[in-house]
């Protein structure tokens, strides 16, 4: 009766694990179709590691991985890796969309970018 008992509880818990499982594996993640844009100037009245995004130009290279960012309202140093960049290239003519990570320093913020992205306009 033991063995009996034992097994149908294993039964019930591999079954409940198989069904919690599937729905992880049949779900995606969560797309905001109303991503809000930040501007350079609204960074200063935000907290250190805040997630930004940004859209504007890359106007130049600062140093290895550094760069000069601008939009309307004002510029930022970013830092983009070399393998954040995924492959796409980009000049100052270009306009792009940064996400990243907001870095707050004694001197100057600077942008920890996690993916950059062409955009077409």
């Amino acid at each position: 009766m033991k063995k009996l008992l034992f097994f149908l509880s294993l039964v019930v818990c591999v079954g409940f694990s198989s069904a919690v499982s599937a729905q992880y594996v049949e779900r995606g993640g969560f797309k905001d179709p109303a991503t809000i844009v930040n501007t350079v100037s609204e960074l200063k009245h935000m907290q250190d590691d805040s997630y930004v995004v940004l859209e504007g130009k890359i106007e130049k290279r600062l140093a290895k991985e550094e760069y000069l960012f601008s939009d309307a309202s004002g510029s930022i140093t970013v830092e983009i890796d070399d393998d954040e960049w995924r492959g796409v290239e980009v000049g100052p003519q270009d306009t792009v969309e940064i996400i990243g990570e907001l870095d707050k320093g004694i001197f100057s913020d600077e942008i920890d970018v996690k993916q950059v992205r062409l955009l077409k306009k």
